[in-house]
């Protein structure tokens, strides 16, 4: 298997990490979207969408979005349970993650660690701070 990411992203750190954890064979490609590897025809190919995470399983085989690789890669693990209810308290966190804690707080690691915490963005800054300190307060 191939990830096509940067570990900048946290969302492509989590699915790196876990394929660490779990010992897989995983082959890791960096992708720099600020030089727009993403927007190429051979990456577009990989994922319509032209974001990271892409895990490639197989020839022309991809998953795309970092939670869907994350579910993926965990079947059959001590990772993931085998009772349904527990599936599902796994899942609640993980769409806590993608709808409450990444709109606010990976959008801010973007500007300060991509964009550099220009000027212009601080104000985006300072709106994004109460979203992300009510999903630290909750987790």
């Amino acid at each position: 298997m191939r990830l096509y990411g940067d570990l900048r992203s946290g969302n492509c750190y989590k699915v790196w990490l876990l394929a660490r954890w779990l010992e897989l064979p995983l082959e890791w490609v960096e992708v720099d979207i600020q030089a727009g590897d993403t927007r190429t025809p051979a990456f577009l190919a990989k994922n319509p969408n032209g974001k990271i995470p892409v895990l490639e399983i197989g020839q022309g085989d991809t998953l795309a979005e970092s939670n869907a690789i994350l579910f993926y890669l965990a079947q059959g693990s001590s990772l993931w349970p085998t009772d349904p209810r527990q599936q599902a308290e796994v899942l609640k966190w993980m769409f806590f993650e993608q709808y409450s804690h990444e709109p606010y707080i990976a959008v801010a690691r973007f500007i300060v660690h991509y964009l550099g915490r220009p000027e212009s963005q601080e104000a985006r800054l300072d709106g994004l701070k109460a979203g992300g300190e009510k999903a630290l307060a909750v987790m």
